[in-house]
């Protein structure tokens, strides 16, 4: 080999080792989107935090020196506390759920907790009367409904996937039908009811923050605290687990007990947000899919605080601009349910499969 062949030879090996240090396992594809995303992070926050103050000081009728003006902030505060609350537990259980299902167009709704919820009030209504739906109501009822729907999910999942044979495919079908039935059960009930009575159900039938009581905090925050680093911590399992049971075997990554694992998670963030607030089929959805777009990266460490952020701005915002802009006390859910299913059937119709 003479000096030119061995120089062009050091010259390739110099430059092959330039290019492999360049290349890393990185979260995003370029330090451009990386600089977005932290951009687009702190933008959603800082909106959040100025729709929350607005949400606690803006038309206020009380003036700021008198004594009254702090318990109206205090009573303010028990509705934004509330928007947190659902902001975690349905952004977290959503992305996680359509993570370990490897699809983004199906909800943790799917496995009847709302159907239940509906049942359960619908129920005590129908059987009890009035009295007994008004009264329904504190520590011990708000624990009820939680272990009754976790209940119902651990046993769905032990059914469905502890088996030789689990199928996840197979228990979101059953899910399906079990949500289903109990929709038309309730219904049946629902129509057989006074327009008094039905009045008052239906009242409790939407999601609203103003449905959550404080009294549910000092219970709720810590649960929901928990199983919250509890999903965060799980963020790298999680990245495997959305590639497949194939994959994820290949990884070592024991598969069924993973998703059983955090299929639980999912139930108690559910079952706790809906006990608390009520059905919001389609925010956990709305939220999920526009993290996917704003973090353009499969590292659940990064979409997991996108979509918290986005999560908690659409439910402030929503509030604020229905209160304060449009002076309306209407049901904000059904606005937010609204422009969810219509991202719903955007995203269908351009996948043009589930």
């Amino acid at each position: 080999m003479n000096a030119l062949e061995y120089r062009n030879k050091e010259n390739v090996q110099i430059e092959t080792s330039l290019h492999n240090e360049k290349r890393s396992a990185r979260a995003f594809r370029s330090k451009k989107e990386e600089k977005r995303y932290w951009i687009l992070l702190i933008t959603l926050i800082s909106l959040g935090v100025l729709s929350s103050y607005g949400l606690l000081v803006y038309n206020n009728p009380v003036p700021v020196d008198s004594p009254s003006f702090i318990p109206v902030v205090m009573r303010r505060i028990v509705a934004l506390v509330a928007m947190i609350i659902a902001a975690i537990c349905h952004s977290l259980s959503t992305v996680a759920f359509q993570s370990i299902t490897n699809n983004r167009i199906i909800t943790p709704s799917l496995l009847g907790f709302e159907s239940l919820y509906s049942t359960i009030h619908t129920s005590t209504m129908f059987f009890f009367g009035a009295s007994a739906l008004i009264g329904f109501s504190g520590i011990g009822s708000f624990l009820f409904q939680v272990i009754a729907m976790v209940m119902m999910s651990l046993i769905l999942y032990g059914w469905l996937l502890s088996g030789k044979y689990g199928n996840l495919q197979l228990m979101l079908l059953v899910g399906i039908i079990i949500g289903t039935g109990l929709n038309s059960v309730s219904t049946f009930m629902r129509r057989l009811l006074a327009p008094s009575e039905f009045d008052l159900l239906q009242a409790r039938l939407f999601g609203s923050v103003n449905n959550a009581d404080a009294e549910y905090f000092p219970i709720v925050i810590p649960m929901v605290i928990i199983v919250a680093i509890l999903i965060f911590a799980y963020s790298k399992k999680l990245n495997v687990l959305s590639l497949g049971k194939d994959v994820s075997t290949t990884f070592g990554v024991k598969y069924q007990s993973s998703i059983i694992y955090t299929l639980i998670l999912v139930a108690i963030l559910m079952a706790i947000s809906t006990s608390l607030i009520g059905p919001l089929t389609f925010y956990g959805f709305l939220v999920a899919t526009l993290s996917y777009q704003a973090a353009p990266t499969y590292d659940h460490r990064y979409i997991f605080p996108m979509a918290l952020a986005i999560g908690f701005f659409i439910l402030t915002s929503a509030y604020f601009l229905m209160y304060h802009v449009f002076d309306s006390q209407a049901v904000v859910s059904v606005i937010i349910e609204l422009f969810g299913g219509i991202l719903f059937l955007i995203v269908i119709l351009r996948k043009r499969s589930l």
